[in-house]
């Protein structure tokens, strides 16, 4: 991971789903361009093993244990920062589920699930941040998308729902907030090497390989780099984008 020369010293960022994949790739490169850390997940083992991986780039990394999915959770959490921190200045909305099927054999419970996780937790986890962003007059907020809230796929109607909801929720607050110097972006990820992928079958991941012109499944890293370009001083004059990192797999 490199970042280029975007330096992040003295800033803080919260970052959930932190405690592995892209969250985990963030985390660690915004901790190596030197900003402060909040690691929010509900793995607390998993983000005290982050935190300290970050501690050891000689910044600051508190983990909370967070379900977006629980209101109550997401505010204590966030209190939790404010507390360790005394601000929020940029956010990274990356916690997310899976649950995958057929929309006729689709259970109502996997659609709520997944759009309660992926789009409403994102929307709680904005709220409970926005106020003090506001008051600063400053803010960086990335929403982790998905090309396939783009281009739609197959057995994954819920899914592609929320990340399409996160494109428009995105626009939207860009719209609200951009007389507070806050901006808000998302990125919007393609075949990604993560656990998630990784489960599927070699032949199918064979198959989406195939399907990227620059021949091969992104890193996590490669994503984080693009959250990291959202949050740095070069991108302060872009808001309401969708970044998409997927290899020219959508374009």
């Amino acid at each position: 991971m490199s970042g280029g020369g975007i330096d992040l010293a003295g800033r803080v960022s919260l970052v959930t789903g932190a405690s592995r994949g892209i969250g985990r790739a963030t985390a660690l490169l915004l901790a190596e361009r030197g900003s402060d850390l909040v690691l929010a997940a509900r793995d607390r083992q998993a983000i005290e093993e982050v935190a300290g991986s970050c501690e050891a780039k000689g910044v600051r990394a508190r983990p909370v244990s967070v379900d977006v999915a629980d209101p109550a959770s997401v505010r204590e959490g966030v209190d939790q920062a404010l507390r360790a921190f005394g601000r929020i200045d940029h956010l990274v909305n990356n916690a997310g589920v899976t649950a995958d099927g057929l929309l006729v054999r689709m259970k109502r419970e996997d659609w709520e699930r997944v759009l309660l996780v992926n789009l409403t937790g994102a929307f709680e986890v904005t709220r409970a941040a926005l106020p003090g962003m506001l008051k600063a007059r400053y803010g960086r907020i990335v929403n982790v998308s998905s090309v396939v809230g783009l281009m739609g796929n197959p057995g994954q109607a819920n899914y592609c729902a929320a990340k399409a909801g996160l494109i428009g929720f995105t626009r939207a607050l860009a719209r609200e907030v951009a007389s507070r110097q806050i901006t808000v972006n998302a990125v919007a990820p393609g075949f990604i090497d993560t656990e998630m992928t990784r489960a599927i079958a070699a032949e199918a991941r064979e198959r989406m390989t195939g399907l990227i012109p620059l021949g091969r499944l992104g890193s996590p890293e490669d994503v984080a780099e693009g959250i990291l370009f959202l949050v740095g001083p070069g991108a302060a004059y872009i808001t309401g984008e969708v970044l998409n990192i997927s290899g020219g797999l959508y374009m």
